[in-house]
């Protein structure tokens, strides 16, 4: 039998998750803290690290992502555990069941809500993924069930009328929102809530929630309700650095310039990080922030650190760092921002193994340069990090060589030329491996009765999709057409930004993931019936949240349509995440299509 690995930090400043507890030496045996205040001999076996001017914190705990990508880079940036607001349980299903086994060494340990309770095209349903909803109180019960059969570790409920951003979203009502927090609680689960105006919160509060995973901002936080907080127990999840992004300013985007992660995202991430949202508009957000989080933290209120990471404008791991700095601008003191991140998330959540340095505790541990309890920013400063008493230094010498790799190989590309018969013909024969899950029909029709399921030979697949996510009342429906088609038919309604009605092909096998099909040049369908105005609408990664779209007519007779994507202003299909096929102008259409595929060349 192979000994315990055995790593002693000496002479190390500690920071609890509480708070900072003076200097000592502590030793980690296997995958466990073994002695905080450790006194003995030195072993020649045991690897000895010098901790003078080094702060020793317990691993990050990121209170609010959606894990859909990038499992393997939270860890690098210091977070050791990742708790999932809303995926479909498949997506992550082995990460989770690792981390329930203990055999989760290289990657952040994750936990998960599965999918969000939310009403039929309520916030959640609008990234082309079927999510189970629910209308009515009686429901609960069986939902709730239902999620826990699924594996979820506590519930996750919508509230979001839409206020917040000035447009109109179906939500479940206060009586549904309190029997799943019944439901959830019966079932011996948490019930968390999302929302994001302070009349949802208040309601939500005194229905009995757990806790509240954003921070309200159409209006600071008064006397009612910092009172009803303390009084029902609840926590506080503000995700401040998501917020900053879709008020216009790029939080996260100046860490990239920090040397310490410099190699560690893909440009893909960066771009993710850099995207932008109109002009910054954050004052006003500053203020309500700073206001709310400070006096819920000073009323006892337990606060959270999350970063919603799965959004345009923040990242796994790295946004964590930006996430305390905000809080820290928001009024808490440093040491209470770290305990936001630690010790605050393993109390609520009741994840009892970790989140604190203490004898016996999980060995996730965060070494780092300086003094964060008096200099938040001194995370950045990172000199080593543990997952289960393994160092995670070859996991980021791994992935800045893996990073260089990519670089390396885009430039040599765009150099070499076509002089290199062994690259040519390695890149041949990767090509067509590509081409032979790309190019070809990307739709099957499948009718039982009067269902019909479309499947896809790549991506999560097709389903419906319309204005409703942005609190629309445009309407799409499928059945069976003549001769093996499918038809779409509904009504698209005038809307204040935007209408259509349709089906949406999510390319990637988790949403937002971008899918490359490059290898094709132009989508191809064959369609035919009545309506106003239709179009072709591409979503990419790089070209962010706004569609680019190619408009058709379409007529009684067959008529084959080509869309070019190069004609898809900045769409790229190198990191290409969505494609609809929508009615567009208001009014009823009704058409059935076929032969819905991806070609190259003429």
């Amino acid at each position: 039998m192979t000994s315990p690995q055995t790593t002693l930090i000496q002479n190390v400043q500690i920071f609890d998750g509480v708070r900072n507890i003076g200097t000592s030496s502590v030793l980690i045996k296997d995958d466990k803290i073994a002695d905080i205040d450790f006194k003995g001999d030195v072993k020649d076996a045991q690897i000895i690290i010098d901790g003078t001017d080094l702060t020793l914190l317990p691993g990050m705990i990121d209170s609010h992502v959606h894990a859909m990508m990038a499992m393997d880079t939270p860890l690098l940036f210091g977070v050791t555990t990742q708790l999932d607001m809303f995926t479909p349980p498949t997506v992550n299903a082995d990460i989770r069941a690792k981390t329930k086994n203990g055999e989760n060494k290289d990657v952040a340990d994750l936990y998960s809500a599965g999918f969000l309770a939310t009403a039929p095209g309520g916030h959640g349903t609008q990234f082309g993924v079927s999510v189970p909803t629910l209308t009515t109180p009686q429901e609960a019960d069986s939902w709730v069930k239902s999620r826990i059969e699924e594996g979820s570790d506590f519930i996750k409920i919508v509230r979001e009328p839409g206020s917040s951003f000035g447009r109109p979203l179906p939500t479940l009502d206060s009586a549904t929102t309190k029997a799943l927090i019944k439901a959830a609680h019966d079932n011996g689960k948490l019930a968390v809530v999302h929302v994001q105006d302070y009349d949802s919160a208040f309601d939500t509060i005194s229905s009995g929630a757990d806790g509240l995973v954003h921070m309200f901002f159409d209006k600071s936080a008064d006397d009612a309700i910092i009172a009803l907080a303390k009084e029902k127990g609840v926590f506080i999840t503000p995700t401040y650095s998501v917020f900053e992004g879709f008020h216009g300013r790029k939080g996260t985007a100046s860490l990239l310039r920090n040397e310490n992660f410099a190699g560690l995202l893909p440009e893909i991430a960066k771009d993710n990080i850099n995207q932008s949202f109109g002009p910054d508009r954050s004052a006003k957000l500053d203020a309500n922030m700073a206001q709310s989080i400070s006096a819920f933290a000073n009323a006892g209120v337990l606060i959270l650190a999350g970063t919603d990471a799965g959004n345009p404008g923040v990242y796994y791991g790295i946004s964590m760092h930006r996430e305390l700095q905000l809080l820290v601008k928001a009024g808490l003191s440093p040491a209470q921002a770290l305990s936001a991140a630690t010790a605050n998330p393993a109390k609520a959540y009741k994840l009892t193994d970790r989140g604190r340095i203490a004898n016996g505790m999980k060995a996730d541990l965060l070494l780092v340069k300086g003094d964060p309890t008096k200099d938040i920013t001194a995370t950045r400063n990172i000199i080593d990090i543990w997952k289960d008493g393994q160092s995670a230094k070859n996991l980021i010498l791994a992935k800045r060589a893996e990073i260089s790799n990519l670089i390396s190989n885009s430039i040599s590309g765009e150099n070499s030329g076509a002089n290199n018969a062994a690259l040519a013909g390695e890149t041949a024969k990767q090509t067509a491996a590509v081409n032979n899950g790309i190019l070809g029909n990307i739709a099957n029709f499948h009718f039982e009765g009067e269902g019909v399921k479309i499947t896809a030979p790549f991506g999560i697949g097709w389903d419906v999709n319309s204005d409703v996510i942005m609190g629309g009342g445009s309407t799409a429906t499928l059945s069976k057409g003549r001769e093996d088609s499918l038809r779409i038919s509904g009504s698209v309604k005038k809307g204040s930004f935007a209408q259509w009605a349709g089906i949406a092909f999510v390319l990637g096998d988790t949403p937002f993931a971008p899918k490359d099909i490059s290898a094709a040049s132009a989508m191809t369908f064959r369609i035919r019936g009545t309506g106003g105005g239709f179009a072709v609408m591409a979503f990419s990664q790089k070209s962010g949240q706004m569609p680019n779209s190619k408009n058709f007519t379409v007529t009684d007779n067959w008529q084959d349509i080509r869309i070019n994507f190069a004609d898809l202003g900045r769409f790229q299909a190198a990191n290409a995440t969505l494609l609809t096929i929508s009615a567009i102008m208001p009014g009823d259409y009704d058409v059935e299509i076929k032969d819905i595929a991806f070609i190259d060349g003429e």
